[in-house]
């Protein structure tokens, strides 16, 4: 009988497409304002496209920050320097627009223990164990990609690239199992000089970027579009407006496992868009690390101003190696679910954020010392055994 074979795609975008600078300038603003009151409010949107940024959204603080200034400065550290790469971040015009959070919501999020979820909505969390980092592969390979964009970008290893630039890895699957790469996509923002070589630049990005990206999966059978639509000279907000929160399944799964449709940067931690889907991968990767499963979802769904959740499925899909029931209990017992238990467990209110908000909240590395991704952390294995008799 012949395998049963499919292709799995996930794309990632680097830190200067539109959308993730958004993401980032969001992001750095909550660091900026959580740093000084931890127990800030903070809902943060940012619209970035040709000479123009807006800064809008609720901030609920006593803390001082000159959001337009962090937001030049974010742009900068991009590489968004002039006009002519994408963006002038420091003549660029800024509209901040930015009001305190609605009384309405806030009273049902009060500040201490009983702290009430900061709004309703279902989120997931997800691990499997095909990856070391227990991520899809698809997701993993496109981040790896994306990120060794940027450091070629940024290290001059190929030279004239700009910071916009987007990537997306197909798998062959057989059986359920990843076999081999059957494609990748890398459209690379550059300068004026590779107008006219862009077979040169092909190979250079090829032997550069995707071939040390894909390490152990690369073969040479392996179909790689660089720039297919023949150049990718205009890019960043001068060629497309970037809003924050607009790539959400690159910042999760990689469209593998489910989303709740929420995201996640410039949002502080009392947004269980947020932290309850970073305790729910949290509580997926231990599940899985502790092989209690081959894979695992966690389901999770709060109410408005309600600390526990009104919902939590724990789903293996058929690969739990101990009855789902117990597991589930165990789940229940082990981790906080309500808002403030889930800040105190991942220690969320600090300025860990702008990290987040480029190449995947999740199937990162813990910076103890930072104390930044502490979701990933796998130090329930032990407990989890215990608590379902393993």
């Amino acid at each position: 009988m012949q395998p049963r074979r499919h292709l799995f795609t996930s794309e990632s975008v680097a830190m200067g497409h539109p959308d993730k600078a958004a993401d980032q300038v969001s992001d750095a603003i909550l660091d900026a304002v959580i740093a000084q009151d931890p127990l800030a409010r903070v809902a943060c949107e940012v619209l970035l496209t040709d000479g123009l940024a807006v800064i809008a959204g609720e901030i609920s603080t006593d803390a001082e920050a000159d959001y337009a200034a962090i937001l030049r400065g974010t742009m900068r550290s991009i590489g968004y320097v002039s006009g002519e790469v994408g963006f002038d971040a420091d003549g660029a015009e800024v509209v901040v627009a930015v009001q305190r959070q609605s009384l309405d919501i806030a009273r049902g999020v009060l500040r201490g223990a009983e702290l009430g979820a900061g709004d309703q909505g279902l989120m997931f969390g997800y691990a499997i164990d095909e990856t070391p980092a227990l991520m899809p592969l698809p997701i993993t390979l496109a981040h790896r990609l994306i990120a060794a964009q940027t450091d070629a970008r940024r290290s001059g290893a190929v030279p004239g690239l700009r910071p916009d630039a987007k990537c997306q890895v197909s798998v062959v699957y057989e059986d359920g199992v990843p076999r081999r790469i059957d494609s990748a996509v890398l459209s690379t923002q550059h300068g004026p000089e590779w107008n006219d070589r862009q077979e040169e630049l092909r190979r250079v990005v090829i032997d550069r970027i995707v071939r040390p990206a894909l390490g152990e999966w690369w073969d040479h059978e392996v179909r790689v579009h660089v720039n297919p639509t023949g150049r990718f000279l205009t890019g960043g907000p001068a060629g497309d407006t970037g809003l924050t929160g607009r790539k959400i399944i690159v910042d999760t799964y990689g469209g593998w496992g489910r989303h709740g449709g929420g995201a996640f940067s410039g949002k502080d931690p009392s947004k269980v868009d947020r932290s309850a889907s970073y305790m729910a991968r949290h509580i997926a990767k231990n599940v899985v690390a502790a092989g209690l499963a081959a894979e695992c979802e966690v389901r999770l769904s709060y109410a408005i101003g309600i600390a526990d959740p009104t919902a939590l499925t724990v789903d293996c899909r058929g690969t739990a190696r101990v009855d789902e029931a117990v597991l589930e209990a165990a789940v229940r017992r082990l981790f906080p679910l309500t808002p403030a238990g889930i800040i105190e467990a991942l220690d969320l209110r600090r300025p860990i954020y702008r990290p987040t908000s480029y190449h995947g909240h999740f199937g990162r590395t813990p910076d103890e010392a930072a104390g930044t991704f502490t979701w990933e952390r796998t130090h329930m294995v032990d407990a989890l055994r215990a608590a379902v008799g393993a």
